[in-house]
């Protein structure tokens, strides 16, 4: 399993962007958007997390099981 330091950096970089964003946003009275943003941001996030993990378990079972 090669740690790809990458998704790292793709993630603080999307969290930085929604960062951003979200202030513009509550800058410019929009407070309902910002805040889907927000929950969109961190769903994407989330969903790249879920697949590292699926990643590490799987290279765990590969390895405990022998397979």
């Amino acid at each position: 399993m090669n740690i790809d330091v990458s998704a790292i950096f793709q993630i603080a970089g999307i969290g930085i962007v929604i960062a951003m964003i979200h202030t513009i946003l509550k800058q410019m009275g929009k407070e309902d958007m910002a805040h889907w943003v927000t929950v969109i941001g961190f769903v994407v996030v989330l969903f790249m997390v879920v697949r590292l993990l699926n990643e590490l378990f799987q290279e765990i079972k590969t390895i405990f099981l022998f397979q």
